[in-house]
């Protein structure tokens, strides 16, 4: 089963990234808060066809839940709107290895202090080069992109 599971993350990162350069190109038409509407209506709708014929859960566990977990709900669609907003300025993969970045530095600091009920993991050097590693990746990436964009302008 984690095999199966590490292809659905891989394919997970597939579709982020085909979604990420197809929603900024969309968005130069339609906006960048239209385009992230239009998204969540369509994944909406989507996912309420898959819950009448796959569904097996509790949508009104909604009303159960401890309110601060509903924020997730608006954590999505910010991630999506900084997504859509970024992509058009420095690209699929700078705009990715950021979003990388930024998930490695929040899961660091919610493994270092187990916030929401996950398990502790302290902070340790590997951890600190992994995130080191990553930043230099960005600046790399980026300073392509930047030199890439410049020589297409001239």
């Amino acid at each position: 089963m984690s095999i199966l599971m590490v292809l659905f993350t891989f394919l997970g990162g597939i579709t982020l990234s085909a979604q990420s350069a197809i929603n900024g190109t969309f968005s130069r038409r339609a906006g960048t808060i239209e385009t992230t509407l239009l998204t969540f209506l369509t994944g909406t709708m989507f996912l309420a066809i898959l819950i009448l014929f796959l569904g097996n859960g509790n949508v009104f566990a909604i009303l159960e839940v401890p309110k601060w977990q509903l924020s997730a709900v608006f954590l999505g669609v910010m991630f999506l709107l900084f997504i859509i907003a970024a992509v058009p300025k420095i690209g699929v993969i700078a705009t990715n290895i950021t979003v990388i970045i930024g998930q490695l530095v929040i899961g660091i600091v919610i493994d270092n202090f187990g916030w929401f009920n996950s398990l502790v993991i302290p902070l340790d050097m590997k951890r600190y080069f992994a995130l080191l590693f990553m930043i230099i990746a960005l600046y790399f990436i980026y300073k392509g992109n930047k030199r890439a964009s410049e020589e297409i302008s001239a």
